[in-house]
């Protein structure tokens, strides 16, 4: 049980050796003129493809990368949380105890934390900061997150374009680590619930689709709620943390594309940090996995006693706004 601060860090990354340039994609060519312009316009240049590799594959690299980078061995952890993808490789199977078996980590608590988009990867922090305050002996918890392209495409209209690469953070209660979790809030609505979907049921996956039920709905009155929503959770947070906007320094958020960034910057009148378009540029929109790429890149840019506004939503749609300070 912590009664200190809890620590974030190390984040580590893991991306495939293969990537390709996302004006060479051939599937762009099978698009409308519309949506292959648009799809080039998003500010991505590259992304990393994993092949036959799986998520567990993905996610138990940067795994064992974060384990070596903090000098642990797998059973050190005191808890192991898989941000679960949202194309399991197989049904009724456990991709968390999978992924447990891999990297070795025989006493940790494991438990998936899926379900929200991008915004589980802020349910899981949530949640590993939790443990670590409520659970007497806990001391770390491994988060880990992961994504694979579910389907043939990478382009999903009208938003981003996919690629792969996982990441893995050490959650503790010790004196390490480069962030220090200040606190988070995070909402959610159900009645966005399958606006984005794939109907995998009696068809093959090498048919498989991602299909927005609704496109207008998604660009305009889920973009409007989004605003409401942060309008709402941006102040609360800093409030009832004693913390001014203009304290926190250039937002990060997830990658979706730079008209987003652009989208954001005037709606909430603030500077998204440089970091989240370099990094979209070179990895395209990697769901959860986004905010601990951005996370460990942003580390670099800030002193010690500086804060992080963390913003993530999804079309599910969930959002969160987490307040962090470097280490």
């Amino acid at each position: 049980m912590v009664n200190g601060p809890v620590r974030l860090g190390p984040v580590a990354t893991w991306f495939p050796a293969t990537s390709a340039r996302v004006a060479t994609l051939g599937e762009l060519d099978e698009l409308p003129a519309h949506r292959r312009e648009h799809a080039l316009a998003l500010g991505i240049e590259s992304v990393c493809t994993a092949g036959e590799l799986s998520e567990v594959d993905l996610a138990a690299s940067a795994a064992t990368s974060a384990l070596a980078e903090a000098g642990l061995e797998a059973t050190d952890i005191d808890a192991l949380l898989l941000v679960t993808g949202r194309a399991p490789q197989y049904l009724l199977a456990s991709e968390t105890t999978r992924l447990q078996h891999r990297i070795g980590a025989t006493r940790a608590f494991t438990a998936g934390v899926g379900d929200l988009g991008c915004v589980s990867v802020s349910a899981a922090l949530t949640l590993a900061a939790a443990l670590l305050r409520a659970e007497a002996g806990y001391r770390t918890v491994l988060v880990v997150a992961a994504a694979k392209t579910p389907t043939r495409n990478r382009y999903r209209p009208p938003m981003t374009l996919l690629g792969d690469g996982a990441a893995a953070l050490l959650v503790t209660a010790s004196g390490d680590g480069r962030w220090e979790f200040v606190d988070q809030i995070l909402r959610s609505d159900g009645k966005y619930a399958d606006l984005f979907r794939i109907d995998y049921r009696d068809t093959p996956s090498a048919a498989w689709t991602e299909e927005c039920s609704d496109e207008s709905t998604y660009s305009f009155r889920l973009a409007v709620e989004s605003k409401k929503r942060f309008d709402v959770i941006i102040p609360e947070l800093l409030q009832r943390n004693g913390i001014r906007l203009g304290s926190v320094g250039p937002i990060l958020m997830q990658n979706l594309s730079g008209g987003a960034f652009a989208f954001w910057e005037e709606a909430l009148d603030t500077t998204i940090d440089e970091v989240c378009r370099g990094n979209l540029a070179a990895y395209g929109h990697l769901g959860s996995v986004d905010m601990l790429v951005n996370l460990e890149s942003a580390a670099a840019t800030r002193t010690s006693g500086e804060y992080a506004l963390l913003l993530n939503s999804s079309p599910v749609a969930a959002w969160s706004a987490a307040l962090l300070r470097r280490a």
